[in-house]
């Protein structure tokens, strides 16, 4: 027979009984395709919903895995400056028709205040000092006066127009408006013209310096020292303003605190190093002060807490100095600017565009917001713009919060899972497989167990074993608590499904093999059920998860400041805070009512993956 015959009749044959190679390709292909694990991959990944929430849960996954590297959580983080600010990004946003116009900016705790070239007054940034009081609500005395100088404290503003006539606005009633009786006091002649050359405000008081060297102080006498020694009125040159305390230039380049308190305050021990030498300038955060000596070093004393003595390395002599709440910048007699001290919110963070954009005219710097105003107009800002969750009723970013929270909430429920799975997959495994007094025993201790009251007996335990641990070891206790408190359901399914499981063939099989019993029921029976024990595993983690936030939010979980999303929702526990506040309850509860309903999104998907049938009930 020719060969042509042969190839033909093979082929012949091939299909008659095989089918063709096309056909044989695809009867593999599809038997491939219709593996059980690819028909649950198929079957959990055509629902819609699956991957919405498995694509929500893996964001928060990624969220609460990787934010903490970047939002770092500080446990002993408080600023009562910055307390209760709502969501936004606007502190440092100044109005486009400032734009190139700008006569004189003050940068105050959380907003900024500026006059353009046409004496018109803008104001930006959180403006609200209470629910109402607000610095934009400028008086219209204050709005028709041609303003020559202000300065913005923590709480108002204080403004002199080219009368010389006083504005305070904002709050003023803790007598930080009550100027007048405090300027007679200090005046020859009571009805004497009087010339002002600088103007300063902190925290409930202001201060204001004439040409002739005589100091103002007024405000609220009870929280700083603005007394003033009289053997110094007549030769001050400059007056500087800490949070409740105040350091003066003499007009002799000397530095001398002219309070009261003396030597009870740390700002009344002048470096030796200024005794013999000119100063040019002082400036002043919450806690320091310091001066620029004539030939450009800078001294810095006080209680520096956040670094305010790490003075870096100046290329060229500094000039003028300015203080924020935590931080110095000072401006080099060759143009640079340089700033130190806290940098957690960015503001010593200088711009390199700052040096590229044209010569500086003129540097703003409030507590935590810094402006350069340059030569053709232009500003350029660096430092706190604002919180994008709002900060809560101590000052800490909500955001930085929910982040570190979630990944303890998160940590919590899986590792409770986990010890609730071993528990009940030993324990289910050996009562369904061997049956009889096992059986008997365990579901026995099952249903003491799942008879409990849950939250209650949680509460009991944790109150009276939480109460010797530090917030780290109460952490551990909850995962504890919480798996061995759970294990029963995932026990239960365990034994019914073993039960069905052990008279199948393999399992004979296995037996007369002579395979040890543990070995049948861990490495030949429980694969089978795994796809179940999956399903039950993922609802138990979000469940493990509302449980650890309701002990929480009861206060019987891990305790403040250790944030979680169940205490987060604690500290909001109050009709105040839920009408003013509501970022502070409504972000928490958001994400993680969120990850939940996406965490029970895959339990469902997982579930009708696993049995089809489950969808048609």
């Amino acid at each position: 027979m020719s060969e042509k015959n042969e190839f033909f009749l093979s082929r012949w044959f091939k299909r008659a009984f095989h089918g063709s190679d096309q056909e044989i390709r695809n009867i593999m292909e599809e038997e491939q395709v219709e593996t059980p694990f690819r028909t649950i991959a198929k079957n959990f990944f055509a629902k819609h919903t699956v991957r919405v929430g498995l694509t929500g849960f893996i964001l928060v996954f990624l969220l609460v895995l990787i934010g903490p590297r970047f939002w770092v959580l500080d446990l002993s983080e408080q600023d009562s400056s910055l307390v209760n600010l709502p969501p936004g990004n606007n502190m440092m946003s100044i109005p486009s028709a400032l734009r190139g116009k700008i006569r004189d900016i003050a940068a105050g705790r959380t907003y900024g205040v500026a006059v353009d070239t046409d004496g018109k007054l803008f104001t930006w940034g959180h403006t609200k000092i209470t629910d109402k009081i607000d610095i934009a609500n400028i008086p219209d005395e204050v709005r028709n006066a041609d303003l020559v100088m202000f300065a913005a404290g923590d709480d108002h503003v204080t403004a002199m127009d080219e009368n010389r006539q006083l504005y305070v606005w904002g709050n003023t009633r803790l007598q930080q408006g009550n100027f007048t009786n405090e300027m007679k006091k200090g005046m020859k002649n009571p009805d004497e013209s009087w010339d002002i050359i600088q103007l300063e405000a902190s925290n409930q008081f202001s201060a204001a310096l004439s040409s002739d060297g005589t100091l103002y102080l007024w405000g609220n006498s009870n929280l700083a020292d603005i007394k003033l020694r009289k053997q110094y009125q007549g030769n001050i040159a400059k007056v500087a303003l800490t949070s409740n305390e105040y350091i003066c230039l003499l007009k002799d380049g000397t530095v001398a605190y002219t309070g009261y308190k003396d030597k009870g305050s740390v700002f009344a021990e002048i470096p030796e190093v200024l005794n013999n030498t000119r100063v040019v300038d002082i400036a002043a955060t919450s806690s320091t002060v310091a001066a620029v000596t004539a030939d450009g070093r800078v001294v810095v004393w006080g209680n520096a807490k956040n670094g305010e003595k790490n003075i870096p390395e100046f290329s060229a002599p500094a000039k003028n100095i300015y203080g924020g709440r935590f931080h110095y910048v000072a401006w080099l007699e060759n143009g640079e600017v340089l700033a130190w001290g806290s940098n957690k919110y960015h503001q010593t963070d200088v711009p390199a565009s700052l040096h590229k954009n044209g010569n500086i005219k003129e540097i703003f710097t409030g507590n935590f917001q810094n402006y350069a105003v340059m030569n053709d107009g232009s500003v350029v800002t660096w430092g706190l713009k604002g919180f994008l969750l709002g900060t809560d009723g101590l000052g800490r970013d909500m955001l930085t919060r929910i982040v570190n929270g979630g990944r303890i909430t998160m940590t919590v429920g899986a590792i409770s899972v986990v010890i609730a799975a071993f528990i009940g997959i030993v324990l289910g495994g050996l009562a369904g497989y061997f049956g009889g007094t096992t059986d008997l025993v365990i579901m026995r201790i099952a249903e003491i167990v799942g008879g409990l009251p849950f939250i209650p007996f949680a509460m009991i335990l944790s109150a009276v074993i939480g109460s010797r641990l530090d917030p780290t070891q109460r952490m551990y206790l909850i995962m504890v608590v919480l798996g061995v408190l759970s294990w029963t359901g995932m026990c239960r399914l365990v034994r019914a499904q073993i039960l069905a499981q052990r008279e199948m063939e393999y399992v004979t099989a296995a037996r007369a093999m002579g395979i040890r019993e543990s070995s049948i029921v861990f490495r030949h029976i429980l694969p089978n059920i795994m796809s179940l024990v999956l399903v039950s595993l993922t609802l138990d983690f979000a469940t493990c998860m509302l449980t650890e936030s309701t002990l929480s939010y009861l206060g019987f979980g891990i305790p403040l400041p250790t944030p979680t999303w169940g205490n987060l929702l604690q500290g909001a526990n109050n009709s105040i805070v839920i009408q003013q506040y509501w970022w502070q309850w409504v972000f928490p509860a958001a994400i993680f009512g969120f990850c939940t309903i996406c965490i029970n999104m895959i339990g469902d998907g997982l579930r009708d993956a696993v049995d089809p049938k489950s969808a048609e009930r």
